[in-house]
């Protein structure tokens, strides 16, 4: 399994991943959320589960739905901030996503590289994509805006 983009919300993970088949995302989400839920509890000091749910499963399986996908876990806190009525400042980014490694921005200005190469100099957390639609494909339907706030998927 490939994580090729993620965002923190506040009680949930949005991920979007690439698997060879069924079976090997199950597995490896099984392993992703035992490594995180230890890892969480190591720093938190304390034991037991983190998960309180199975992963929801999505495929995606055209440019458009990938494109949208895509924006709306690089941008989700946009979305909650909008629905609930508060404003983001335009050239905000969040901190809790992993804007920095993704490519596919339309409008990032220079202040945003300098600082996604700062974060870049540390391990990456994501994957390179493989599959055409995630690489090429999505991207047909046009680049995300930094201040867009997406749609529900």
């Amino acid at each position: 399994m490939r994580i090729v983009d993620w965002s923190i919300q506040g009680n949930h993970l949005h991920l979007i991943v690439e698997a060879d088949n069924s079976q090997q995302l199950s597995r490896a989400m099984q392993g992703f959320c035992i490594r995180v839920a230890k890892g969480l509890n190591r720093l938190l000091g304390r034991k037991g589960a983190v998960f309180t749910e199975r992963y929801h499963l999505r495929v995606l399986e055209t440019p458009r739905e990938i494109r949208n996908a895509r924006a709306y876990v690089i941008n989700n806190y946009r979305r909650h901030a909008a629905v609930t009525g508060r404003r983001v400042d335009r050239d905000w980014v969040d901190p809790c996503s992993s804007w920095a490694w993704f490519d596919g921005w339309r409008d990032l200005t220079r202040a945003h590289a300098a600082l996604a190469q700062k974060m870049r100099a540390g391990p990456k957390p994501v994957s390179e994509a493989k599959s055409w639609l995630l690489r090429i494909g999505w991207r047909r339907r046009g680049l995300v805006r930094v201040d867009e706030v997406p749609c529900a998927t």
